[in-house]
């Protein structure tokens, strides 16, 4: 007894290819090279623009610590970590990009949240804080690297995260 197997083989539509033509064409490297320019004339800016990032965060943990720890101070806290997050290696700063990593892996579950030890938490904000004070902008800076690996080794013994 022989089975035959029919089998049809139907090609998958790329809408996309067809509305931009068919190829996204060449990278434009002086478009390239314009952006990273007005990158570079704002650099001036970053340093007081990243302070202005910790002073919204520390303020987030004060308000959790005068209102309480409730979702949503919690979730302010989130959010104001998550931009630090982001913005870190913007602002030269790529430290502060992976400890606020670490205090958002902390707090990311919005139900584990208002679990999380507020001295770990303080220990991430004073860490961020420390870094900009003292200039450490990456973790190949001895001190930097040392810190931000114990951030990390804690937020993991939490079991949080």
């Amino acid at each position: 007894m022989s089975h035959s197997n029919v089998g049809q083989v139907i090609p998958a539509s790329n809408s996309l290819k067809l509305k931009v033509g068919g190829r996204f064409g060449a990278i434009d490297a002086s478009a390239i090279a314009k952006a990273e320019a007005a990158l570079k004339s704002l650099s001036s800016n970053f340093s007081q623009w990243l302070q202005d990032e910790v002073v919204k965060l520390d303020g987030a943990r004060q308000a959790v610590r005068v209102d309480g720890i409730s979702v949503a101070t919690m979730e302010t806290l989130y959010l104001r970590a998550h931009d630090l997050k982001g913005l870190g290696t913007t602002y030269e700063f790529p430290i502060i990009t992976r400890i606020a990593g670490s205090l958002c892996r902390l707090i990311d579950d919005k139900d584990k949240r208002v679990q999380a030890p507020m001295a770990l938490i303080d220990a991430h904000i004073d860490a961020i804080k420390a870094a900009v004070r003292d200039d450490i902008k990456t973790d190949d800076h001895p001190i930097g690297a040392i810190l931000v690996q114990e951030l990390e080794k804690k937020v993991v013994a939490t079991g949080l995260a």
